[in-house]
């Protein structure tokens, strides 16, 4: 069944009505008409299902014939993901999204070398919401995560943000695996973190400064293999190992 993404409360009408954007998808592109059945995600946990009552070149509307709120993952992880160049990020947040970050904050680091300015950051971040609507739709997901502005690295541990636990991927020595540090937590904690944040670096990594940085502010530093992944690789991988860890 179609997929289309709505706003949060929208699906508590009885009779909603698409955004341009989705009408003109739906009728263009996916050439649907009345009595098709669509579904319909808010990105707050709410999914509808219903049916097409109209269409037409202004708008389409759908009258909502059934709801189900689907609670939040267990843990609400969040990605730090320092800017890769060119349109790495893009799938970076598509693929964050379809495994169910909670949230994706760009950062900007030494080694980093996009820096956009305002206002290529506002368009960058329009571009990238965009990415995660596309991809809640295409996998389902009823949870939309927030996409934050670029931020620096000091800027952001300026904030002070407690998490339960905070992971980064390195490759300097002294490292442990994902599973090694929620074990360490759980058995301290007598459960699992509720609130996680992965930081993934670069292209050529954090320098050794920053990585002292996050190890001060409570950082741990997370091997993943002996292989010099690329950035986006990096970060589905600590995603998926770390989600599967604190859900299980």
């Amino acid at each position: 069944m179609h997929r289309f993404h709505i706003s949060p409360g929208a699906a508590n009408r009885e009779e909603v009505t698409l955004s341009p954007e989705e009408s003109h998808h739906a009728l263009r592109v996916l050439r649907l008409g009345p009595g098709d059945r669509v579904t319909l995600l808010d990105g707050a946990g709410v999914e509808a299902g219903g049916a097409i009552i109209a269409a037409d070149k202004r708008a389409v509307r759908v009258a909502v014939r059934e709801r189900t709120v689907h609670p939040g993952l267990p843990c609400a992880v969040t990605l730090v993901q320092a800017l890769p160049k060119g349109r790495l990020m893009d799938t970076i947040v598509e693929k964050a999204t379809e495994l169910g970050a909670a949230r994706i904050v760009p950062l900007v680091t030494e080694h980093t070398v996009s820096r956009p300015d305002e206002a290529h950051a506002a368009s960058k971040l329009e571009k990238w919401r965009t990415t995660a609507i596309e991809a809640v739709k295409q996998c389902g997901n009823p949870w939309l995560p927030h996409i934050e502005a670029p931020v620096t690295l000091a800027d952001f541990l300026r904030r002070e943000e407690r998490f339960e636990l905070g992971l980064v991927a390195s490759l300097q020595p002294g490292t442990r695996t994902v599973r090694t540090v929620v074990a360490e937590f759980q058995t301290r904690e007598n459960r699992r973190p509720a609130r996680l944040a992965i930081w993934v670096g670069p292209e050529g990594d954090f320098t050794l400064a920053e990585i002292e940085m996050l190890k001060t502010a409570g950082v741990q530093p997370i091997t993943l293999g002996r292989l010099v992944l690329r950035c986006d690789t990096a970060a589905v991988a600590l995603l998926a190992l770390a989600l599967n860890e604190v859900s299980g």
